[in-house]
């Protein structure tokens, strides 16, 4: 692939444009973000291209995810051409959950006029909310799940969550990410798959865990170096 022109237009090697199938034109609002995103999981890839009809394309990304799949689910474009299947039902839960273009309706909505009121503002919220869940636990070991919420209202290129144990307990085995741990601390980074967390969206990764002690769900956290609330 050659480059990208929009959400849902690449230039392939030999020059040739050509749209990708079932993708509806993004409006103008909605264009930008579209095209950041196509950029980021199309350029530099091993991405697999197939004729549907001529002038259209379906791209494949390196871990056999369907792109036009992965813009609808994350709300960056719509779908167009399609009656029902995975598009159209990924479409209506991004819908349902006001991710990427459903966030404002396509387009920002303007800005209040700052209050001239001397009231001293709050504090700003954190940017992320880290929701720490033990789902399951039996002698010697526990399972948990991590979801990251994004609320900074833009998109998150690539994530690392740290947080500390209180008793001793140890990552075992985890999904959906690469772990690290020294001691109490324990850093957990993006896959490659799931680097992206757009604007109010969240991303889940779990682990079976080791403990001698009592288990205990973590108090504090960050991602990317800033503190997050904690779920």
């Amino acid at each position: 692939m050659r480059t990208v022109v929009d959400g849902r237009t690449v230039e392939l090697a030999d020059g040739t444009r050509a749209r990708i199938s079932l993708l509806a034109e993004p409006t103008s609002c909605a264009a930008p973000a579209a095209l950041d995103f196509a950029k980021k999981a199309l350029l530099d890839k091993e991405v697999r291209v197939s004729s549907i009809t001529p002038g259209e394309v379906s791209l494949a990304l390196p871990d056999g995810t369907d792109y036009a799949l992965l813009a609808v689910q994350y709300g960056f474009l719509r779908t167009t051409g399609v009656d029902g299947g995975p598009l159209v039902e990924a479409e209506s839960k991004a819908e349902k959950a006001k991710l990427g273009l459903w966030a404002q309706g396509d387009c920002p909505t303007s800005t209040a006029p700052p209050s001239s009121s001397t009231s001293t503002a709050p504090p700003p919220a954190a940017p992320c909310i880290v929701v720490y869940r033990i789902t399951n636990q039996w002698a010697g070991a526990f399972q948990a799940d991590v979801t990251i919420r994004n609320v900074t209202g833009a998109l998150v290129e690539g994530w690392t969550v740290r947080w500390r144990f209180a008793d001793g307990e140890t990552v075992s085995q985890l999904w959906n990410g690469t772990v690290s741990q020294s001691g109490a601390d324990v850093s957990v980074t993006n896959a490659g798959y799931n680097a992206l967390i757009v604007k109010d969206g969240s991303v889940t990764f779990g682990f079976n865990g080791s403990a001698t002690g009592p288990i205990s769900a973590p108090t504090s956290f960050s991602v990317n170096g800033t503190a997050c609330t904690a779920g």
